[in-house]
């Protein structure tokens, strides 16, 4: 019904427009009583064999939702009841930011993918917080990020920012140098600043009561030298995990008229990418260093790929807007039945 019905209808509209409306419809449908638990029946599964711990967390379940659907914190509950395992936020900023202008998001349905130029639009860290105070029981992870208009120099100060307000109320901070859309961002992703960065991050940690688990998240566009740096850096740091991997700005084998959008593609023509970028680290760090892979997740196939490249957990987003609701449960039905 999904595919055949809804989707086509979603299609016909502006794909940001798109997104604020389901937020809307979600919201308004989660307040008349019982849905919550008529869409938990569907779609949940809970089985302790599904149980995952890494870095110190107990995972109800392997399968996230990726970074960037509910940037503000507004939906956790609600999207939680889709049977994910954990809810990942943001990217957050210290300030608010409208973003690049619009249009800024592009469906390659031609090749099952999208380009995104958001630009970190988010209502800023002080009302994240906010959001996230409601939240009782759901695990969520905190992605942090630098304001635009804050230079590289200082770009530390901003991730510190973020990194104490939400402390509290996160189970797990990722630091994302990888996003495309911000200009010169990636440069922090280098050996230099991204250990400074990442060293001023683990300085405060460490004067917390209980530390949280941060990891970095990566892009798949690095060569294998920059992802041996990768690896030199989480070991020499203490990083507690990789995010493998963020968009990419490869262009390669897309039949889309609009692929030339500028901006971060994902999607199907990101998984083997992803799933190559998961091998490397795992098997060139001795499988010591926890992944959670993302990238072209769209079918139970695509998910277990990455585990058995070495990701210890998934998450999925672009997946999720093309297969529907119905690829979390399935993705945790195959895993149940590989035991």
């Amino acid at each position: 019904m999904y595919k055949k019905i809804i989707l086509p209808i979603l299609f016909l509209i502006d794909p940001e427009k798109v997104h604020n409306i389901i937020f809307f419809v979600i919201k308004i449908l989660f307040k008349i009583p019982f849905v919550k638990s008529i869409v938990g029946g569907i779609y949940l599964i809970n089985d302790s064999r599904l149980e995952k711990t890494l870095f110190g967390i107990k995972f109800k379940n392997p399968v996230g939702l990726a970074a960037g659907f509910d940037k503000n914190a507004e939906l956790y509950t609600e999207l939680n009841s889709f049977g994910f395992g954990f809810i990942e936020i943001g990217t957050v900023t210290p300030k608010p930011q409208l973003g690049n202008p619009k249009k800024r998001l592009f469906r390659l349905v031609e090749d099952s993918g999208i380009i995104n130029r958001m630009g970190f639009n988010n209502v800023g860290v002080d009302k994240v917080v906010e959001n996230l105070k409601k939240n009782k029981t759901i695990l969520i992870g905190g992605n942090i990020g630098k304001n635009k208009i804050t230079p590289n120099t200082l770009a530390t100060d901003d991730y510190i920012a973020s990194f104490n307000l939400l402390f509290d109320y996160v189970d797990y901070f990722v630091v994302n140098v990888s996003s495309p859309n911000t200009p010169n961002l990636r440069d922090l992703q280098e050996k230099e600043p991204l250990t400074k960065l990442i060293n001023s991050l683990f300085l405060i940690n460490r004067t917390k009561e209980s530390p949280k688990p941060i990891l970095l998240k990566i892009a798949p566009d690095l060569n294998d030298n920059q992802l041996m740096d990768i690896i030199s850096i989480v070991k020499d740091t203490g990083l507690d995990g990789i995010i493998a991997t963020n968009t990419t700005i490869n262009r390669e084998n897309l039949k889309s008229n609009n692929k030339n959008e500028t901006g971060g593609l994902s999607g199907k023509p990101l998984a083997s990418r992803s799933t190559e970028v998961i091998k490397f680290i795992s098997q060139n760090s001795n499988k010591t260093i926890p992944i959670i892979g993302v990238g072209g997740i769209h079918s139970v196939k695509d998910a277990l790929e990455k585990f058995d490249a070495g990701a210890d957990l998934i998450q999925i987003y672009t997946g999720f807007i093309y297969e529907g609701p119905r690829l979390v449960r399935s993705i945790n039905k195959a895993l149940l039945n590989r035991l």
